[in-house]
């Protein structure tokens, strides 16, 4: 076991590096052994063939983990064009080749700037998305051809970093760094790229740099997580995921029996801290019931166990 290895008591994020040949699947097990507890998830699918940023989640920090998933990543990749694959990336057989011999730096950045900005994407036939019931990717892999539904999304920014050409100009080595909402999938953007310039192309390299306020420079690799277990607290994460808002004793009491309390003014979702700076729930404005206009603070998720008013988190910081 690991230095530090929090078990069943402790609850935080890891910020682990993936590297490539793992499924997220993978790194989850692996974390979960390193731990030793089984409460494990992660938040947003990585590839195997991608490496970078997966943001994994132990004991009550997995229920911070759908609010991670849908926040805006950053991605690097490496696009071809000229070669189109039935998974859209480099593991997938080539479905047909077109010479890029006519692609130009100009053309690039007007095709780039289509794709920019509020669109329609239909996500990769191979993605994890459920079809009736089954992952797409499984029905592609039994040979049915799968057609998905485009979906918004918002790509903030799509920048060319590099421009090679190979094979004699045949194709065309794109290097771009990508923002983009959550559910966006960048194996569609080259897809869609090399239609718009109608050469095809397919991605053959993704790396994870951020995913919404956590960066790849805070992640740690497998091989180190496992001479020294390194997470960041739930309340430290909380707290670093949403604006704060600080409790009297009485409201941490009412939260943690998933009572409302005085609105915040805030937008979204907040996090509520005691005051020792334990986060014991996360909470948003609602409307009260039957009085329209009127607003309270709503507990969306509660990490805090049920404690009488007598027993709450006392205002001095100590707990009582």
């Amino acid at each position: 076991m690991p230095e530090g290895a929090p078990g069943t008591q402790a609850s935080g994020l890891v910020l682990v590096d993936k590297p490539a040949g793992w499924t997220s699947h993978d790194v989850v097990g692996k974390v979960r052994r390193l731990a030793n507890t089984r409460k494990v998830g992660h938040a947003g699918t990585l590839d195997p063939m991608a490496t970078g940023l997966l943001v994994v989640g132990f004991n009550k920090a997995t229920r911070l983990l759908t609010a991670i998933t849908g926040t805006d990543k950053t991605y690097l990749a490496t696009i071809r064009l000229g070669v189109s694959t039935v998974t859209d990336d480099a593991e997938g057989d080539v479905l047909q080749t077109r010479l890029a011999n006519a692609v130009t730096p100009e053309r690039v950045d007007a095709a780039v700037d289509d794709l920019t900005g509020d669109i329609l994407q239909v996500p990769s036939a191979v993605s994890a998305i459920k079809v009736d019931g089954q992952r797409a990717y499984h029905r592609v892999r039994a040979g049915e051809d799968v057609r998905l539904k485009a979906r918004p999304v918002t790509v903030r920014r799509l920048e060319v970093t590099g421009y090679r050409r190979a094979e004699g100009g045949a194709t065309v080595d794109l290097d771009v760094e990508v923002d983009c909402t959550s559910g966006t999938y960048i194996r569609a953007l080259a897809r869609d790229l090399g239609e718009a310039l109608e050469t095809g192309g397919h991605l053959t390299a993704l790396r994870r740099t951020a995913v919404g306020p956590f960066s790849v420079s805070d992640a740690v690799t497998l091989e180190d997580l496992a001479v020294r277990f390194t997470s960041t607290e739930l309340s430290e994460a909380a707290a670093g995921l949403f604006p704060v808002r600080r409790l009297t004793g009485e409201e941490v009491s009412e939260l943690s029996f998933g009572r409302r309390i005085e609105a915040t003014g805030t937008e979204g979702m907040v996090a509520a801290q005691a005051p020792d700076g334990t986060v014991v729930a996360l909470i948003s404005d609602q409307a009260r019931q039957g009085r329209p206009g009127a607003l309270s603070a709503k507990p969306e998720i509660v990490f805090a166990p049920a404690q009488t008013p007598g027993r709450a988190t006392g205002q001095d910081g100590g707990r009582t």
